[in-house]
C-alpha cells in the first residue's frame, strides 16, 4: 500500500492549519473591532468560502494562480515555480476553503471577550501585545481551539477545489480524498475502503483529541493556600 496519499494529506492540512490559525484570528481580531457597517461587509466576503461550492473556489484559484494569470505567470518568469497542478497547490485550496471556520470561530470567541480585562491589564502599564497573548487569548483558548480543529479536518477532507489547482499525480500531488475517488471510479471499492477507514482513523483521533484537551481546560486551577481549608 502506498502511504503518500496520507502523508500528502497530513502535510498539506498541518501546513494550511497553521497559515489559517495566524490569518484566522489576525482578520478576527481586528474585525470584531470595527464599525458595525464595515464589519458586516467584510464579514460576508471572508465567510463566503464557507457557502460557496469547493468547485468554485478551485475556478476561482485557478483563475488566479494558473500559468497563464497574472500571479501565475509572474511567479513562473520570476522564480519558476507552478502554483498549480504541483503538491503545495493544495495547500492554497485547502487553506481558502477551510479559512472561514477558524475566521468565525475565533471572531465569536473575541466578541465574547470581557474587555474590563483588557482595561484592567492597561491600567497596570501591559502592552496591548501583552495583553493579547496573555489575557485575550487565553480566555478565547476554547473557541481558538474549536477553529484549529476544524480548519485541520477541514484541510484534511478537502477534495473539490484540491481536485483542480493539484490534481491527481499518484505519488506527487495525490491525497486521501482524490485517491478515494480515482480508486472508487476504477472500481477498486477494496483500496477505495482501506483509504476510508484510514481518514475515519485520524478524523476520530482528532475529535477525542480535543475532547480530552476540553475535559482538561475545565478543571478547576485554584489551589487553596496552605492552611487554607477548600470548601
Amino acid at each position: 500500500m502506498d502511504w503518500f496519499p496520507l502523508l500528502n494529506s497530513l502535510r498539506i492540512a498541518a501546513i494550511s492549519t497553521v497559515l489559517v490559525f495566524f490569518l484566522g484570528i489576525l482578520c478576527a481580531y481586528y474585525v470584531a473591532r470595527l464599525p458595525r457597517v464595515v464589519k458586516g461587509v467584510l464579514d460576508v466576503i471572508l465567510t463566503l468560502p464557507l457557502v460557496l461550492p469547493p468547485t468554485v473556489m478551485g475556478y476561482f484559484l485557478l483563475r488566479l494562480m494558473g500559468p497563464r494569470r497574472p500571479l501565475g505567470l509572474w511567479f513562473l518568469e520570476t522564480f519558476d515555480l507552478r502554483l498549480t497542478m504541483v503538491w503545495y497547490a493544495g495547500i492554497f485550496a485547502a487553506a481558502s476553503v477551510a479559512f472561514p471556520l477558524m475566521y468565525r470561530t475565533a471572531r465569536g470567541a473575541f466578541e465574547s471577550f470581557d474587555e474590563t480585562l483588557a482595561y484592567a491589564a492597561q491600567t497596570l502599564g501591559r502592552s496591548n501585545t501583552w495583553i493579547f497573548w496573555r489575557v485575550r487569548m487565553p480566555c478565547c483558548r476554547q473557541g481558538i481551539l474549536a477553529g484549529t480543529v476544524l480548519t485541520f479536518a477541514r484541510a484534511l477532507g478537502e477534495y473539490g477545489a484540491t481536485s483542480m489547482v493539484a490534481g491527481y499525480t499518484p505519488g506527487r500531488t495525490a491525497t486521501i480524498s482524490t485517491t478515494v475517488y480515482q480508486l472508487w471510479r476504477t472500481g477498486d471499492d477494496t483500496g477505495a475502503m482501506q483509504w476510508v477507514l484510514v481518514n475515519l482513523a485520524i478524523s476520530t483521533v482528532v475529535l477525542l483529541a480535543v475532547n480530552l484537551l476540553e475535559k482538561r481546560d475545565r478543571r478547576p486551577h485554584f489551589r487553596p493556600a496552605s492552611g487554607e481549608v477548600s470548601p
